[in-house]
């Protein structure tokens, strides 16, 4: 097989992985990874309907580069 140290990888940790649909699946959506560039980038993705208003691509950029700048900081 191509890729078994992928799947044995995958076989050993599916308990870990499945972990999350333990929950209910009504918080699935508040619980957070902690995945660093994920969770940056979960910033820009919540707030896309205020960088929509942008007059222009460049200021809509702008305003997303000061998202991810900010939830850096954080």
């Amino acid at each position: 097989m191509k890729y078994d140290k992928a799947v044995a990888k995958l076989v050993k940790d599916r308990e870990v992985l499945l972990s999350f649909y333990d929950f209910p699946a009504e918080h699935w959506k508040h619980i957070r990874t902690s995945n660093p560039i994920e969770s940056t980038f979960a910033t820009v993705r919540h707030r896309t309907g205020k960088t929509k208003g942008c007059l222009s691509r460049k200021t809509g950029l702008a305003m997303a580069f000061r998202l991810m700048m900010s939830a850096q900081a954080k």
